[in-house]
């Protein structure tokens, strides 16, 4: 299930968004989750089943919706769950193209 980034799920989201190539370090890291939490136009959620293992980044625009970061937990990989968040995207903004941007778009392609 695909739920909001709230403050309180902060260090799940920067442990999965550090699984990002471009998040490795710290500063950048933080500096990432401080425009998710101020930036009206960028949007997180976290994808829960029994436990958040899972996360997609989103900037909105008036006509598409680009999907900034997208990470799933080393140990639930291979079961469909990115798949399944931007399926949840997709229905959540319908009258809006997806689009990816260049760390994303290698796995956007795949689904």
């Amino acid at each position: 299930m695909l739920i909001k980034y709230k403050k309180s799920y902060e260090k799940f989201a920067m442990g999965l968004l550090s699984f990002m190539p471009k998040e490795k370090e710290i500063k950048v890291l933080r500096n990432t989750m401080k425009n998710y939490e101020t930036d009206e136009n960028l949007q997180l959620f976290l994808w829960k089943d029994e436990e958040i293992i899972g996360l997609i980044g989103i900037q909105i625009s008036s006509d598409f919706i680009e999907i900034q970061h997208i990470s799933v937990n080393p140990s639930f990989r291979k079961q469909g769950i990115g798949k399944e968040m931007v399926r949840s995207v997709k229905e959540q903004y319908p009258d809006k193209e997806l689009k990816a941007n260049e760390h994303t778009e290698s796995f956007i392609e795949k689904c």
